[in-house]
């Protein structure tokens, strides 16, 4: 007989238990499980007073922070609309069905109180867990970066007035002389080596001209293909193992990424306890900075060398590589192609590198000087204080391991910014400022790890399964073969025959892929 639903609406309910509502293997029940979050209430303690009004649990706030990334809600105004038609949300924030959800400010308000501290504490906790796990080998990670739209348009951006630009110049001048970075101009006229690699500073000339009214902090950054606008740039590292994030940083825009390589190398070891041993990049990484501080502190540099990759200046079209100078050890000094002596005359005090030059008229007499230079006071050999941990790490950049990590990168650290970007909307900013970025970049982090720690845990009960299967197969042969080998065939017993092909037609249908599946976590 068909049935028909009762239009009524229930008026009251009572003992209604949430938790058997919300399935066993649900994703949010085994976050619940995985993650303690109790920390929190003694990281913010001292951000509240012990008078006034009662605020929401820190804990829950957390929560529905991890929730608005972990299923990429829209914004919190729509995430404190649907916690009440969710019974899992509701289960997992500890509401009941009658309770009230609080205003969606509590999240602004909490953030802007706490700072990112706390959210520091939750990536590392979850780090610490997936080490744990086992899901970290520490040793192997893989750095780089990606660019994070600002929550802001490009109608934002406007000009400056001349004393805001001569403010923001000012600030630039003292941090350029208090890091001693300042620029140098590329392609001089005596210049036949490589151009200064040394990225852009905090501002270039288009950011110290504009800046956007909605989001100051963001810095204006033309990506390949796209239309220059207001961004952040992420930079994490990927463990080799699994996938696991274990660094996280963020940026503006500008931030050269080679100079944030080995603030992610300290953040990792800090994370994991585990100190790296090789370095997986790609060429934005390979500078002369970056190849010898690895060399100093014993970490092999599989990063694509940077002079190698890219283009070569058209002043240089035509005229005698460097490879073509051999390099004398026993008298520190340079021959060129046509057996001229080249001298050491200066070191560079930023560069580090020592200029070899001939006796000045012997390159303007040289016969051979239209294919060597076109520089009026001759070629300019230059070699770096280090340059034997340079080649060093050359090598190891160029061995065939360094090519296959290289390589298995591309995927590697790429689909970890891709499933950031389709699943958890890690390309659009949701707040504005560094230090709110810096929140979201990190809440995205630490959801990603839990869902491989989640994911590790519930493929690592189903191995446990499978080994008592095995197990239990393994001791039925030996009573079969016990049976069969000391009894004779009439006292044997068909029933234990029979059981022993069932556990058998079983273990191979399970083994073959046809067990029971128990759902993908996410």
């Amino acid at each position: 007989m068909m049935g028909e639903g009762d239009p009524q609406k229930q008026l009251w309910s009572y003992q209604v238990n949430l938790d058997k509502r919300v399935r066993s293997d649900h994703p949010l029940r085994r976050i619940n499980e995985t993650l303690e979050l109790d920390f929190v209430r003694r990281e913010v303690a001292k951000f509240y007073g012990t008078k006034g009004n009662v605020s929401e649990d820190p804990v829950v706030i957390m929560k529905m922070m991890l929730l608005l990334f972990l299923d990429n809600v829209r914004s919190e105004r729509e995430l404190m609309r649907i916690i009440p038609e969710r019974l899992d949300y509701l289960w997992f924030l500890g509401y009941g069905l009658d309770d009230t959800v609080p205003n969606h400010s509590v999240l602004s308000k909490a953030r802007k109180r706490w700072g990112q501290e706390v959210f520091v504490a939750l990536f590392s906790r979850v780090v610490v867990q997936c080490v744990r796990a086992g899901l970290v080998e520490g040793t192997k990670i893989h750095a780089d970066s990606s660019l994070v739209d600002a929550n802001a348009s490009l109608n934002s951006v406007h000009e400056l007035d001349a004393a805001t630009l001569e403010q923001i110049r000012q600030a630039c001048r003292e941090q350029t002389e208090k890091l001693e970075e300042a620029d140098t101009k590329k392609n001089e006229a005596d210049d036949d080596q490589d151009p200064d690699m040394s990225g852009p500073g905090p501002r270039t000339e288009i950011n110290q001209k504009y800046q956007s009214n909605t989001d100051p902090e963001a810095t204006l950054v033309r990506q390949h293909g796209f239309k220059t606008r207001p961004r952040y740039k992420n930079h994490r590292v990927v463990d080799a193992a699994h996938g696991v994030i274990t660094a996280v940083h963020t940026t503006t825009g500008r931030i050269n990424e080679s100079h944030e390589l080995m603030e992610l190398v300290d953040q990792h070891q800090a994370n994991t306890a585990i100190a790296a041993q090789t370095i997986v990049a790609d060429c934005k990484y390979g500078t002369i900075e970056n190849y010898i501080v690895c060399q100093k502190r014993k970490l092999r540099t599989h990063m694509a060398d940077l002079l190698g990759s890219s283009p070569g200046s058209g002043r240089r079209d035509g005229i005698y590589p460097e490879s073509m100078f051999r390099y004398q050890p026993k008298s520190d000094t340079f021959l060129c192609p046509d057996g001229q002596v080249m001298k050491p005359r200066r070191l560079h005090s930023r560069r580090l590198t020592w200029e070899y030059v001939t006796k000045r008229g012997v390159c303007l007499k040289c016969h051979l000087r239209k294919f060597c230079t076109r520089s009026r006071t001759g070629r300019t050999m230059r070699r770096h204080r280090d340059q034997k941990l340079l080649d060093r790490a050359r090598r190891q950049a160029n061995t065939k391991q360094a090519k296959l990590d290289r390589k298995r990168r591309q995927h590697l650290i790429e689909r970890s910014f891709a499933d950031a970007s389709n699943l958890h909307g890690f390309k659009r900013a949701r707040w504005r400022g560094l230090i709110k970025q810096s929140i979201q970049d990190l809440l995205i982090a630490a959801v990603q790890n839990l869902r491989k720690l989640i994911a590790a845990m519930h493929n690592g009960s189903e191995n446990s399964y499978l080994a008592l299967i095995d197990a239990l197969f393994s001791f039925l042969q030996a009573f079969t073969t016990l049976l069969t080998t000391d009894l004779p065939f009439h006292t044997r017993s068909t029933s234990s025959l029979a059981a022993v092909d069932s556990c058998q037609h079983t273990h191979k249908s399970r083994r073959s892929g046809n067990r029971p599946s128990c759902g993908d976590p996410f």
